[in-house]
């Protein structure tokens, strides 16, 4: 399960967009930059996603939130990637390592990583 730092819905969606190509230093949601241009999913990561055989869950911050409303971590805590173990989640990827990837291959390279 993907968590973005930023909320769902067009406007902010807009908002997020404009942010990423005007003050991208400061855009608070890297998983966000790596995943997704302006406009649409960038082409490498959208073909892992589908050949990679995972089951994958994309969620905004206000929506994980609304489904798990006793998860206790705030909005500093996000980008997070989440994998289901028993009922349970867990994290996969933390903000720190998020932040710290380049590029979709960064990203690609860590699930594998994770994975194996």
């Amino acid at each position: 399960m993907f968590v973005y730092n930023a909320n769902s819905g067009l406007g902010n969606a807009l908002l997020d967009s404009v942010h990423k190509i005007l003050d991208p230093n400061t855009y608070n949601c890297n998983l966000c930059a790596i995943t997704f241009g302006f406009f649409s999913e960038h082409k490498k990561w959208k073909e892992f996603r589908k050949e990679s055989g995972l089951e994958m869950e994309f969620l905004h911050l206000d929506e994980f939130k609304k489904r798990y409303p006793n998860e206790k971590q705030d909005r500093e805590s996000f980008p997070q990637v989440f994998i289901l173990k028993e009922g349970k989640l867990q994290v996969f990827l933390r903000k720190g390592e998020i932040n710290d990837m380049k590029s979709q291959e960064d990203l690609i390279l860590a699930i594998q990583a994770k994975l194996s």
